[in-house]
């Protein structure tokens, strides 16, 4: 069965690395053959994929006035390449992989969903887009699986056709979120913490969703009372060079606490670095982040956003987005349980990830997806 996955890019992100993963778990069954579609560039994952020996075709898509010659080499390639499947990652891809895999006689079209917040998220092309998609929805694809049972609801009530979704949630390869004490004693001392320090950290790139300054604020609050607390923040430029984040810090009057780490390739070993895992976004799906922390065996405190208080469920704290004061009462109701009431809370959230959000959980159902549509005459 020929799959082809079409994105707007490769970069690393949500929905990239959930399809780097679904490819990955497909690697050693023979009876599944995937290649990607990226509408701009090979991004991180483009080579990594590569290696793996999937094609990836990069189109180069800049910005809108490349549309038309996008689609006309999207569709060629559709038309080349004769997928049994085409499978869409978000918005942009789902209108345009949608339009340009029917017009290229694709009759099993897969389209994603993945965010939660409708109302404010997005650019004003991104909003006419997904209104684009709400009513081609009854039209284009077969199937449209949702990331988070949040985000489906969400969708049907902006009219996307309630009867051809179906929520898949995120799987987490949990071979491959494991540390060493050495690996976590690196970090630690990398980062400067002594072993007296309770870390909270927080994993997730720059970005006005991720609400950085809410937990900025939040950990100043929680600094002037307890000494041996320190924020570990790691994601893309998640540096000192940021001056936005910079002044956020400063303004805590604690920026000694805080060390900021930027992009890594060994996210494993920091969230076994921090004793405690902080999702602090004003929107997400489904936070693959948060799940990872869990099977690591972190206590989490989220925001309630997307799927977030789903996935935790009775293994953390969940609060209301968008206000520091009541995320540092969340944090707080953890720093005051014992070392082993901690690890308690965290044994259990690696529990809940291991028995209901595994990786092969999660191919077993696009496998069954894959099946059922194709075997519809």
């Amino acid at each position: 069965m020929k799959i082809t996955h079409i994105i707007i890019g490769l970069n690393v992100g949500g929905a990239e690395l959930m399809l780097k993963r679904l490819i990955e778990s497909h690697l050693n069954h023979a009876e599944y053959e995937h290649s990607v579609i990226s509408l701009t560039d090979l991004g991180k994952i483009g080579p990594e994929l590569q290696l793996m020996g999937i094609k990836v075709t990069a189109l180069g898509m800049r910005n809108a006035l490349n549309l038309p010659r996008t689609y006309s080499r999207l569709r060629r390639t559709l038309s080349t390449d004769r997928p049994d499947i085409v499978q869409t990652w978000m918005y942009h891809a789902d209108l345009l992989g949608g339009l340009a895999a029917r017009a290229a006689g694709v009759k099993n079209i897969i389209w994603g969903v993945r965010t939660t917040e409708i109302k404010s998220g997005g650019s004003r092309i991104t909003r006419l887009i997904r209104k684009a998609c709400a009513l081609l929805s009854h039209v284009i694809p077969t199937k449209i699986v949702c990331a988070a049972s949040a985000a489906q609801k969400v969708h049907e009530d902006v009219g996307y056709v309630s009867r051809k979704m179906q929520v898949i949630h995120n799987g987490f390869d949990i071979d491959k979120l494991v540390a060493t004490p050495a690996q976590r004693d690196s970090v630690r001392t990398e980062a400067g913490f002594a072993a007296e320090h309770t870390v909270i950290g927080s994993v997730g790139r720059f970005n006005a969703v991720k609400d950085q300054k809410n937990f900025v604020q939040a950990a100043g609050l929680l600094a002037k009372s307890y000494a041996n607390l320190r924020f570990m923040i790691v994601g893309r430029d998640l540096t000192p060079d940021n001056i936005q984040l910079m002044q956020w810090i400063a303004a805590t009057g604690a920026p000694e606490c805080f060390t900021l780490l930027g992009e890594r390739s060994d996210v494993p070993a920091c969230l076994a670095a921090m004793d405690i895992f902080c999702l602090h976004s004003r929107t997400e799906g489904f936070p693959n982040v948060v799940g990872e922390a869990m099977a690591m065996g972190k206590p989490c405190v989220v925001t309630k956003v997307g799927d977030a208080a789903f996935l935790v469920d009775n293994t953390g704290i969940v609060v209301p987005k968008e206000d520091p004061a009541a995320l540092a009462e969340g944090l707080e109701k953890l720093l005051s349980l014992s070392p082993l009431e901690l690890s308690t809370l965290g044994r259990s959230a690696q529990q809940r990830i291991h028995s209901r959000f595994t990786m092969n959980h999660s191919r077993q159902q696009f496998e069954k997806l894959y099946q059922a549509i194709s075997s519809v005459v």
